[in-house]
């Protein structure tokens, strides 16, 4: 009787193993930070792969926005790189992801959160509807602009820093990503 519940148990494992692999492989994946990101997944569990993110992950998990970034959204989420973050002056990140600065961290990161899921291709067909400029509002409260530059597209901050969009339509469960190669700031 053990034997036969142990293979019945072995052969059941085996199979959502394979259903699982299966799933996997089907699913339409885009390489970012050296990891593949499933759509299946939310921006956390995704995040939490990519060696170009592990700044970003350690200011989400900092700024207490994990389970946000883990509900059902949809966000569309403008992702800083670690070389983004290195961009910044020497110094800052480390003071951002002191406890006394949570607040000032909290706004940075929504910030670069839009509530819904807007593709690469919604956001040109904004900006050709806005004359070459899309207005985004931010979960902050605060405002970016979406603009292009050939194909290629940006976001800019309220200060006048761009960022270029160079990894779009990330897809996620709870939203989509679209890697940015400078952090954004809203107005102090």
């Amino acid at each position: 009787m053990k034997t036969r519940n142990f293979f019945s148990a072995l052969v059941l494992t085996c199979s959502l193993f394979a259903t699982t692999m299966t799933f996997a492989q089907k699913e339409k994946t885009v390489t970012v930070g050296g990891a593949p990101m499933y759509p299946s997944k939310n921006i956390v569990e995704n995040a939490v792969n990519s060696k170009d993110h592990t700044t970003l992950v350690a200011a989400v998990k900092a700024a207490g926005l994990v389970e946000t970034l883990q509900s059902k959204g949809p966000f569309t989420v403008f992702v800083p790189t670690n070389a983004a973050f290195a961009k910044l002056p020497k110094g800052t990140v480390e003071t951002l992801l002191k406890p006394e600065n949570l607040k000032t961290l909290q706004t940075i990161l929504t910030y670069h959160v839009v509530a819904g899921k807007l593709s690469a291709a919604d956001i040109a067909k904004l900006i050709k509807k806005g004359n070459g400029k899309a207005t985004l509002k931010t979960v902050s409260g605060g405002t970016l602009t979406a603009w292009m530059k050939g194909k290629d597209l940006y976001i800019t901050d309220e200060n006048g820093s761009s960022s270029k969009i160079t990894i779009a339509d990330v897809n996620q469960s709870n939203g989509v990503i679209h890697v940015v190669d400078t952090v954004v700031t809203p107005k102090a």
